[in-house]
């Protein structure tokens, strides 16, 4: 039967207001899911900073196996000539982190903008807060999105919103302009075919992350939205190393898309080296939602059978709770608060021993 590998995202002691030691303290929690993040996007992350993380977290007695994420530069996924450059940076971040036993990349293909929220710190009946989204109060303007997310995140950096990437918003915007859907799966694939040998040489596993929310936003076409988009993101190059994050959160955030029976169809293809296991809470019926806690009634997602599917298909890859609350007075980076991803850990391993007791 498959063993989880429970890990905790953590921003680095510059950037983070949750100690290593803390996350030690969390039952069965031993995997940190890392990542440099004052090294600009397309550049190659140095060996020394890379051993310098693995050292902290090693120190602190758990272990970094995981990288969430190393971010892909535009021109990649533009198709620009100088695409060729950053994709050989890549590949030499890909082996320098191998270097360090790093066994898995969670990375995402978005356009431009990473995952979006039209309210960061909403709150709740019981005083916590949360993330929310609503349609209607998403900005027309992605210049005004990008205040928004600034001035809400509560100083900490937000990951995918790098400042100095999106300071020409409008030039990358019209950079895009020409790439819908398929250019960007061709785009996709020619950065495949770059690296997923290297991967392979050097045994790390590649884990994209689905779009968040999963629909077109703001023109620019989206990949990872459902089953369909996986299949033929699949296609592109046919390895394991070419896997998938699965994000219950994000994938989620369609009610069409049938979490378990992804999970079912995907996990026995050993294509999900990675899960981020969260709830949301849908408030009508166009789709709005916040993110809540963990557990299935306080969410629109049935948590149980969805750690059910994961126990029937014997998987034994890294998982993580994702987005939580802030609460007891935590004012940490939104989503991302402490003590609501330790409640959600907990939760989900009592799943997993109900379910390993029960079979």
């Amino acid at each position: 039967m498959g063993q989880l590998k429970m890990g905790f995202r953590w921003f680095g002691e510059k950037d983070d207001n949750i100690k290593l030691s803390q996350v030690r303290q969390i039952p069965q929690t031993k995997q940190v899911v890392g990542a440099l993040f004052d090294v600009p996007v397309g550049e190659v992350w140095p060996q020394d900073k890379i051993n310098a993380l693995k050292k902290q977290v090693t120190d602190a007695g758990l272990k970094l196996e995981v990288i969430e994420s190393v971010n892909i530069h535009d021109d990649i996924k533009i198709g620009l000539p100088s695409r060729d450059k950053y994709i050989e940076n890549y590949i030499q971040t890909i082996k320098n982190l191998s270097k360090v036993g790093v066994k898995v990349i969670c990375y995402n293909f978005m356009p431009v903008f990473d995952w979006l929220r039209t309210d960061l710190h909403h709150q709740l009946a019981d005083g916590s807060n949360v993330m929310m989204y609503e349609q209607d109060k998403l900005p027309k303007d992605p210049e005004e999105l990008m205040t928004h997310m600034k001035s809400g995140s509560n100083g900490f950096s937000l990951p995918g919103w790098e400042p100095e990437r999106l300071a020409a918003l409008q030039d990358l915007f019209d950079a895009y302009k020409d790439v819908d859907e398929e250019k960007l799966r061709e785009n996709l694939k020619y950065f495949f075919d770059a690296i997923i040998p290297v991967c392979e040489k050097y045994d790390v596993r590649m884990a994209m992350h689905p779009d968040d929310p999963p629909k077109p936003l703001f023109g620019l076409p989206r990949i990872f939205k459902n089953r369909d988009d996986m299949l033929q993101i699949e296609k592109l190059h046919e390895s394991r190393y070419n896997g998938f994050t699965i994000c219950t959160g994000s994938l989620g955030e369609n009610p069409a898309n049938d979490l378990p029976a992804i999970i079912r169809e995907f996990v026995p293809k050993d294509r999900v080296p990675f899960m981020h296991v969260r709830n949301i809470k849908f408030v009508n019926k166009q789709g709005d939602f916040h993110e809540s806690a963990h557990p299935s009634s306080e969410g629109s997602l049935d948590m149980y059978e969805i750690m059910k599917a994961l126990h029937d298909t014997d998987y034994d890859g890294y998982i993580r709770p994702d987005h939580g609350r802030n609460i007891w007075g935590e004012d940490g980076r939104p989503g991302y608060g402490l003590y609501d991803r330790a409640l959600g850990i907990t939760y989900l391993l009592g799943l997993w021993e109900a379910l390993e007791k029960n079979n």
